[in-house]
């Protein structure tokens, strides 16, 4: 989805409120003639002689006919979210009275916005660069406190201001480069070798920080899969019904009666976790059981951390030992979780105590220890760096551009060691310059922009 330099003139209208009966429904335009066309429409004001910033009563007439009373806000171009003219309808929430607005404005001239249209206008006008853009989709879709702050810190142009810096760092060393490579006949040096390499192991430093980030930004994003796994009747189900409150998945006194995964998210300390609740881990003849164990532990394999549910009335140390080597081999973070406390022998609570000492006793029936099990599950996740302000990357596309940003930079420490001539050191600055750009939209293609829009929805 791209848009011509005609479709850029166009004045676009679209909902930007949620489809559905409700309340109220805001319809909002943008473009040059958007306030002409909506007053010629508008029985109150004339929305033409209104002042920017301004909200005004009257009524959307189809000739004579009265479709709706509604409020008209007023934003002159370029003091608007887009740096054009933009008109926001507030009508009543009616679907019947939405789609009548929306068809007498595109008679009267405008046409309908594709996704993301408002905001890439905003971007091509200069309103923010294009990780700020990406940022108001994460700010749309964000659940959690954590997901809502990483969305606000990088609308706000923080993950940007740390780009433009590293940026133009590099830029003034590639200029001088570039400089030296019109005086190659007189031998002259703009830029020192010397300084050049602290500045690239500096900037390597910075940008390694920024890619370890990205696993904790991607927990923060997408939510942290979590596994509940143990053998069948470990009390897996009942876990997950009392961590979300709710009958989720169904509890019974037959083995394995999960047969594949139900998955459901709890937001824990303002981090969303998308807890999976699997088939009994153990050997079985039946068929369809055995294919849901096989799926879970494919499904553990991918998991950011495995709950170790096992009942304390009905396993034994072989058992647990067997199973807790298996789940060390798979390199994924678990937590021990000893189940039916309530009706558990204290020797063997002792036992268990003295080898794992960091094992989580609870009762899922009679919800015994869940906050402690709670609090032990933050832990595993540090949000630590992001509290206190340090960048963290959200964003699949900039973990990407930082990754070959990295590598172009060590291209240009490995020139260095080999003495390259400068054309060459010059095309790998270059080229580091260019992953930076892409990231705020200093570099762009019309695909780039149009596969990062096109995720936007119809409105925004």
């Amino acid at each position: 989805m791209s848009f011509s330099l005609h479709e850029r003139e166009d004045t676009i209208v679209a909902l930007a409120t949620p489809q559905g009966v409700g309340a109220i429904a805001v319809i909002r335009l943008s473009g040059r003639d958007a306030i002409r066309l909506v007053n010629q429409v508008f029985k109150g004001k004339n929305l033409e002689k209104a002042a920017s910033h301004t909200i005004h009563f009257g009524t959307i007439r189809d000739g004579e006919k009265i479709i709706d009373e509604v409020l008209v806000s007023i934003f002159v171009a370029p003091k608007s979210f887009t740096k054009e003219n933009v008109v926001e309808i507030s009508t009543h929430g009616s679907s019947y009275i939405v789609n009548q607005v929306i068809k007498l404005l595109i008679r009267q001239g405008a046409r309908p916005a594709k996704p993301g249209e408002f905001t890439q206008r905003a971007f091509l006008h200069g309103q923010f660069d294009l990780a700020q853009a990406e940022a108001v989709a994460d700010l749309i879709h964000s659940d959690s406190e954590s997901s809502h702050q990483a969305a606000i810190s990088q609308m706000r142009g923080g993950f940007s201001n740390e780009i433009q810096h590293l940026r133009s760092e590099l830029i003034h060393f590639a200029s001088m480069i570039e400089l030296e490579l019109d005086f190659t006949e007189e031998d002259l040096e703009f830029a020192s070798r010397r300084d050049l390499r602290v500045l690239v192991e500096k900037l390597l430093r910075e940008i390694e920080l920024l890619i370890a980030s990205f696993d904790l930004g991607n927990v923060i994003k997408n939510g942290v899969p979590t596994v509940i796994a143990g053998k069948p009747n470990a009390g897996k189900s009942t876990l997950l019904n009392a961590l979300l409150n709710e009958e989720k998945a169904i509890v019974s006194d037959i083995a394995g009666t999960t047969r594949d995964f139900i998955e459901d998210e709890i937001n824990l300390g303002g981090v969303i976790f998308r807890f999976i609740d699997t088939a009994g881990l153990r050997e079985t003849t039946d068929t369809i059981e055995a294919i849901g164990v096989s799926r879970t532990q494919e499904k553990m394999k991918t998991a950011s951390l495995i709950l170790y549910l096992f009942d304390l009335s009905d396993t034994d140390m072989v058992e647990i030992n067997r199973d807790i080597n298996k789940l060390e081999n798979l390199g994924v973070p678990f937590l021990k979780v000893a189940n039916k406390i309530d009706k558990a022998n204290p020797l063997f609570i002792n036992e268990l105590n003295e080898k794992y000492p960091d094992t989580i006793f609870i009762s899922a029936g009679q919800k015994e220890n869940l906050d402690l099990l709670k609090n032990r599950i933050l832990e595993l996740v540090n949000l630590d760096k992001f509290r206190t302000g340090n960048t963290i990357v959200t964003n699949i596309r900039h973990y990407d551009s930082l990754v070959k940003t990295r590598q172009s930079l060590l291209d240009v420490l490995a020139g260095l060691d080999h003495e390259v001539t400068n054309d060459f050191l010059a095309m790998d600055i270059r080229r580091s310059l260019h992953y930076l750009g892409e990231i705020t939209g200093e570099i762009t293609t019309d695909d780039l922009l149009a596969n990062i829009f096109s995720k936007f929805c119809i409105g925004k």
